[in-house]
């Protein structure tokens, strides 16, 4: 059970339900079809149907909405311990496309396999219910960073989410985690256009709050900088399992 219980989903998991070593056992039983996917191959396709559903084992993706004139619109990215395309199987088509943004390894998950593991242990669908709420919760946070937030909140804000993010799966710290995300990326996420975050950056950078370059965020002074936004994580709700 070594392996599971210090994988990114079971961490992600363990942060709402504690989850005993035979729910484990059936999260484990989720993994066996392991598959690798290239960045900017995509894994589900705005539209389609029957599509199957992944558990994020390593690598970034993101999920975003493409619009009849070409132009895109990223509504979250993706990291390990996250499903992917989980509404793909309840939904009969796919509202949204999911792209790699790096390699990435990935369990393949129909929906009967799903149904089954949640009918075997109903603490496990307790489980995946709450991080999904989280989930939910974050894209409410996202329409607050678009609508209300400006350019440089909005940006320090999203960052420190996927900060957060990152530490509850072990891949982050206060002072930083490797990030591939593109300035260009970053544009379609936060309604801004790339030379726009290149100048908040820049200022982050030089009022020495935070400095994204070489694919690794670093917070430069983490706790001043979660005051300038105003960031408060409660609404990511992963302080510890308040179901056991």
């Amino acid at each position: 059970m070594t392996a599971i219980h210090e994988s990114p989903i079971a961490l992600k998991l363990g942060a709402f339900v504690a989850l005993s070593d035979a729910e484990l056992s059936v999260l484990d039983e989720l993994h066996r079809r392991r598959r690798t996917f290239l960045a900017g191959r995509d894994l589900v396709l705005q539209g389609q149907s029957d599509q199957s559903a992944y558990i994020l084992a390593s690598g970034w993706a993101c999920s975003y909405k493409l619009q009849a004139s070409g132009s895109r619109q990223i509504v979250d990215f993706q990291v390990p311990g996250d499903f992917l395309g989980l509404r793909s199987i309840l939904f009969r088509t796919a509202d949204h496309t999911i792209e790699p943004v790096t390699n990435v390894e990935a369990s393949e998950v129909h929906a009967r396999d799903l149904l089954n593991a949640f009918s075997r242990t109903p603490k496990l669908a307790t489980a995946v219910l709450w991080a999904a709420s989280r989930d939910e919760a974050m894209v409410v946070e996202h329409l607050v960073n678009l609508g209300r937030r400006n350019a440089r909140e909005r940006t320090a804000h999203f960052l420190l989410e996927l900060g957060a993010r990152l530490k509850l799966v072990g891949l982050a710290t206060n002072a930083g985690y490797e990030c591939p995300l593109s300035q260009y990326m970053l544009a379609d996420a936060l309604g801004l256009t790339a030379v726009h975050i290149n100048r908040v950056l820049r200022e982050l950078r030089e009022d020495g709050l935070l400095t994204f370059q070489k694919g690794r965020v670093t917070f430069d002074d983490f706790d001043r900088l979660v005051a300038s936004v105003d960031f408060d994580k409660t609404y990511l709700d992963q302080d510890g399992p308040l179901l056991r």
